[in-house]
C-alpha cells in the first residue's frame, strides 16, 4: 500500500528533485546551509546516483562506465553524461564527483526550473521558496488529500530513519548524501539509534554506497578544490575618478558602470584620511549576491546605529536567515499591490486634492513636489495619519541618520545635534498619531492598512515583534515618500523631455479615466503598456538606491577575490544598468528594451529594487502608484521642462534624487478636475 502511494504521488520527480527536496529548509525559504562544495559534490552525487537508476552508467568503489550513452531527455543530466561519455577511460566515483562539481549550479538551476513547473514549490520575491500544496493521493483512503510533496518526501525519509520500515534504494541513496553533508542532525531529532540506524541505511544500496563515499571523501579531503588565484583588490586612480565626467553629475551607477569595467568586479577607493572602501559590481556579482548572498553576508552589523537611535533591534532592514523570511511573510500583504487597489478610491482623492492648485503656466520644482505629493498618499494609506505638517523635518531626520550611520559621510555626532533632538521627538509624536488613529473604534469599517499588520503580529508574537520595534516602523512611511517621491520626479522630468512618451502615456490615461475613475483590474499589462515600460527605464536609468551595504559574516570568494570576515562591501548592484553589451547605449531612455522581442531587464542585470532577499518587498505596490500618479497627471496636464534645455542634475547622497535646481512648467490645463 505504502509503495503504490509512493508511486502515485512522486512519480513526476527523479532523484536529484527529490534531494533537493530533503535538503529544503521551510523556516528559511531556501536549502538548509551546507557550505557550497559539499553541496555542489552532493548534487553531482544525486545527478550520478540518477544515471545509474536510468541505466546510463555503473558504479562501484573502483570504478565508473558508461552503459548506454543515449541521451535522458533532462537538460540538467544529459551534459553530465555527455562529459562521461567523452571521457575515454574508465575513472572511479570520486574523480567524477571532482570533475563534475562545475556542473552543479546549473543542475540546481534547473532542479528548481522543474519544481516550480511541477507546482511542486512556488518562488517569491526575494529569491525565496515555499512548498506549494498539492492534492496527494491517498491510496490507503482511496480520496485525495491537501499536502505538499515536499513535505511526503521528507516524511518518508523521516520514517525509514526513525522506524525499521525498509528503504527503498532512491530513499537509501538520499539519506546517504544527505548524511555525506552532516546536515540529517539539524533536519531531525536524533538519538543514538537514529544514528546507527543511518549508518545502516548507508550501506543497504551498493550504488548509494559508493557515490556517497565519493561524495563524503571529497568533501572532508578533496583531490580538485576549486583552484583560486586570489588576486589583490585593485585600487582606484584618483585621476580616472575625478575626471569621469559621472562623478561630475551624481550619477552613481553610471560612475559604477565606467570603474567596474576598468578595475574589474571588485576593487577599492581610497578616501584621504579614510580606510579604504571596498566596492563590488558588475553582472557575475550580481548573480552571485541574488542566489548565494543570503550564506556569505549580513545586513545587521550596517543598520545598527539606525536601530539604536529608535532603541529598536531586528527591525525588518537589518533582519537576516529565519526571522528576515518570517517577517517578509508577515508583513508581504501589506506592501502588496492587492492591498493598493483596495485603497484606489483614497489614492485618487489624495492625488486630485493635491495637484488641485496646479495652474496653466505655473511652475514645478519636482525634487520637492513629489516627495510632498507622495507623502499625502503614503502616509493615510499605510498608516491612516496625515503627516504633511512635519515630513520636512520627518524627511531631514532620516537623510541625517542615513549619512551619518549607514553611508558615514559625515561624522556621527551630528546625529545628535538640538535641531535632531527636536526632530527625533516629532518621532514620538507620529507615532502618538498613528495609535490614536489605530484603536477599535477608530478603524472600524476601514480597509485594513500595514499598522494594522504590524499591530497584529505584535500582539500574536510581542517577542519576534516587539513594542521597541514599532517606533521604527510606523515611522518608515516618511522614508517610503522619500523613495516614492523621488522616483516620481524622475518619472514627470522624463516624460515631459519625451514628447511622444508624454502622448503615449496621455492616451492610455484618457482611456482609463475618460469614463469614470478605473478598478483596480483595469489597471492591466496591455492597458498601461506604455507607462509600465516608461516606469521601468526611468528606474533603470536613475535608481533611487544605487547600491547596497554588507558586511562579510563567513569568508567567500568573488571572481578571484576573497572577501574575508567582518568585510564592508558595497554593492554596486545597478552598475550593470549603464554597461553597453548588457543594455545597448544605455544612456538613451528606450522603453522598447522592455518588449518581449528585448527583454533586456531579465535577469539580474536589472537591480533598481536590489537583490536577493532583500529585495525591496513593495515593488508591485510601487510600481502601480506611480503608475497611477503619472496617468492622473497626464491625464489634466501637460507639462514641459524648463528651460527646454535643461540638463538633468542629480544629488547622489543619501539617495538619487532630482536636482532641487529642476524646473517643470504646466503649458497646458487639459480639463478641469471634479470638486
Amino acid at each position: 500500500m505504502d509503495a503504490a502511494r509512493d508511486d502515485l504521488t512522486t512519480r513526476p520527480l527523479n532523484l536529484v528533485d527529490e534531494f533537493v527536496l530533503t535538503l529544503f529548509n521551510e523556516s528559511t525559504g531556501y536549502f538548509h546551509q551546507v557550505p557550497g562544495w559539499n553541496m555542489n559534490c552532493a548534487i553531482i552525487g544525486a545527478a550520478l546516483a540518477e544515471l545509474s537508476l536510468l541505466s546510463r552508467i555503473d558504479t562501484d568503489m573502483t570504478s565508473l562506465h558508461v552503459l548506454d550513452p543515449t541521451e535522458t531527455g533532462d537538460p540538467a543530466l544529459d551534459p553530465i553524461l555527455k562529459d562521461i561519455v567523452e571521457s575515454g577511460p574508465n575513472r572511479d566515483t570520486r574523480f567524477w564527483v571532482e570533475r563534475l562539481v562545475s556542473h552543479a549550479e546549473s543542475v540546481i538551476s534547473l532542479t528548481l526550473e522543474r519544481l516550480l513547473s511541477l507546482k511542486v514549490l512556488e518562488h517569491h520575491d526575494g529569491e525565496f521558496y515555499t512548498l506549494a500544496a498539492t492534492e496527494l493521493h491517498s491510496a490507503l483512503h482511496g480520496a485525495p488529500r491537501e499536502g505538499a510533496i515536499g513535505q511526503f518526501v521528507k516524511g518518508r525519509i523521516s520514517t525509514i530513519i526513525l522506524t525499521d520500515s525498509i528503504p527503498d534504494p532512491r530513499d537509501a541513496i538520499i539519506v546517504g548524501l544527505a548524511n555525506a553533508c552532516d546536515v540529517l542532525r539539524f533536519m531531525f531529532d536524533l538519538d543514538a539509534e537514529s544514528e546507527r540506524r543511518i549508518e545502516q541505511i548507508c550501506n543497504l544500496d551498493i550504488i548509494g554506497r559508493t557515490v556517497a563515499e565519493a561524495v563524503k571523501h571529497n568533501i572532508v579531503n578533496p583531490r580538485v578544490q576549486r583552484v583560486v588565484g586570489l588576486k589583490e583588490y585593485p585600487t582606484v586612480r584618483w585621476r580616472y575618478l575625478l575626471r569621469n565626467p559621472h562623478l561630475r553629475s551624481g550619477n552613481v551607477p553610471a560612475l559604477f558602470s565606467d570603474l567596474s569595467q576598468e578595475y574589474g568586479p571588485v576593487f577599492q577607493i581610497k578616501p584621504p584620511f579614510s580606510p579604504s572602501l571596498l566596492f563590488m559590481g558588475g553582472p557575475e556579482v550580481n548573480r552571485w549576491v541574488h542566489r548565494k548572498g543570503r550564506i556569505f553576508l549580513r545586513a545587521a552589523d550596517y543598520f545598527a546605529g539606525i536601530e539604536e537611535v529608535y532603541g529598536a533591534h531586528g527591525v525588518f532592514p537589518s533582519l537576516d536567515g529565519a526571522d528576515h523570511f518570517r517577517l517578509r511573510k508577515a508583513l508581504n500583504p501589506g506592501y502588496s499591490r492587492n492591498r493598493l487597489e483596495g485603497h484606489l478610491d483614497t489614492l485618487y482623492l489624495r492625488i486630485r486634492k493635491f495637484v488641485a492648485d496646479w495652474e496653466e503656466g505655473a511652475f514645478l520644482q519636482p525634487a520637492v513636489a513629489c516627495r510632498y505629493l507622495a507623502n499625502t498618499q503614503i502616509a493615510p494609506l499605510m498608516a491612516g495619519i496625515d503627516t504633511q505638517d512635519v515630513i520636512d523635518d520627518l524627511i531631514k531626520f532620516k537623510e541625517r541618520l542615513l549619512l551619518t550611520h549607514v553611508g558615514r559621510v559625515l561624522p556621527k555626532f551630528l546625529a545628535h545635534t538640538p535641531s535632531m533632538k527636536r526632530r527625533a521627538k516629532l518621532i514620538e509624536t507620529v507615532v502618538e498619531r498613528v495609535q490614536f488613529a489605530h484603536t477599535p473604534a477608530q478603524r472600524a469599517g476601514c480597509p485594513r492598512n500595514l499598522v494594522d499588520d504590524l499591530l497584529s503580529l505584535h500582539a500574536s508574537d510581542p517577542q519576534f515583534l516587539p513594542e521597541s520595534n514599532l517606533k521604527f516602523f510606523f515611522s518608515t512611511p516618511a522614508l517610503a515618500s522619500v523613495y516614492l517621491g523621488d522616483m516620481l520626479g524622475f518619472a514627470l522630468y522624463s516624460m515631459a523631455a519625451h514628447r511622444k512618451i508624454h502622448d503615449g502615456i496621455r492616451t492610455e490615461a484618457d482611456a482609463l479615466f475618460g469614463a469614470g475613475d478605473p478598478e483596480g483590474p483595469d489597471f492591466s499589462k496591455s492597458a498601461i503598456d506604455v507607462t509600465h515600460r516608461f516606469i521601468m527605464e526611468c528606474l533603470r536609468m536613475y535608481p533611487i538606491i544605487p547600491m547596497s551595504i554588507r558586511n562579510v559574516m563567513n569568508t567567500c570568494v568573488v571572481e578571484g577575490y576573497e572577501l574575508p570576515i567582518g568585510t564592508r562591501v558595497h554593492i554596486v548592484q545597478t552598475a550593470t544598468h549603464y554597461m553597453g553589451d548588457l543594455f545597448p547605449d544605455p544612456h538613451k531612455l528606450d522603453i522598447d528594451r522592455f518588449l518581449p522581442s528585448r527583454n533586456e531587464h531579465l535577469g539580474t542585470a536589472y537591480a533598481p529594487y536590489g537583490l536577493g532577499t532583500h529585495l525591496c518587498l513593495g515593488f508591485r505596490w510601487v510600481e502601480l502608484q506611480l503608475a497611477i500618479n503619472l496617468l492622473m497627471i497626464a491625464h489634466y496636464f501637460t507639462l514641459e521642462v524648463f528651460p527646454a534645455n535643461q540638463p538633468l542634475k542629480l544629488s547622489p547622497f543619501p539617495s538619487t534624487s532630482p536636482s532641487k535646481s529642476l524646473r517643470l512648467k504646466i503649458v497646458e490645463k487639459r480639463r478641469e478636475l471634479p470638486a
